[in-house]
């Protein structure tokens, strides 16, 4: 229950536009990060719309995906504030 609730505060706080832009600016170099967009510029790299519609992705699989090291990822280290950021415009890209 304590889980939930925590969660549902980290969801609260989090901006989906700063999210957006900041995935726009740091991501979209190897990622589609674009809704329905679904093909990345670097073709390995899987597209936002795709992660967001991946059954199980939650709030805290998307996490731990952006903190593990992706095979041809640079070192991107997220502050807490950009990942919870980027973690809800992901998940608000899930259609359905």
């Amino acid at each position: 229950m304590l889980l939930s609730l925590g969660s549902e505060v980290l969801a609260q706080d989090a901006d989906v536009e700063a999210g957006a832009a900041y995935a726009g600016e740091v991501c979209a170099a190897c990622h589609a990060v674009l809704p329905n967009e679904t093909i990345s510029p670097l073709t390995q790299a899987p597209s936002f719309q795709s992660v967001a519609d991946t059954p199980g992705m939650t709030e805290l699989a998307l996490t731990v995906w952006l903190q593990s090291s992706h095979p041809t990822m640079p070192n991107i280290i997220l502050k807490q504030d950009d990942m919870r950021n980027v973690v809800a415009y992901i998940r608000s890209l899930k259609r359905g």
